[in-house]
């Protein structure tokens, strides 16, 4: 029984206003993105407002989603199961060390 390895609980902490901040933040760079693609509007740079807005969210999508997966891993927590919790765990698993029950027939 010394030799098993410890076992460890998952816990993840992560609430929605940990990644409010981002995703408001994100928003903005579209609302902007977009504003400027009105600004740049016209009968002969249609295509240049298109590229814009593409060239804009292809740079930043790859930021968002560092900052979501960093913001997320941060919040993830592996700790150890208690001693107290191994036993209780070990004692659901076997059999009850009392009388076995006999039948009344």
């Amino acid at each position: 029984m010394d030799n098993e390895l410890p076992k460890y609980q998952l816990k993840c902490t992560l609430t929605f206003g940990d990644i409010y901040g981002q995703i408001i933040i994100w928003l903005f760079v579209i609302f902007l993105s977009l504003a400027g693609t009105l600004a740049l509007w016209s009968s002969t740079r249609q295509a240049y407002a298109l590229m814009m807005v593409g060239v804009i969210l292809v740079l930043s999508l790859p930021f968002l989603v560092f900052a979501f997966v960093k913001t997320l891993l941060n919040h993830i927590q592996f700790e150890p199961i208690g001693e107290e919790e191994n036993v209780r765990k070990l004692s659901l698993n076997r059999p009850p060390s009392g009388k076995p029950a006999t039948s009344a027939g």
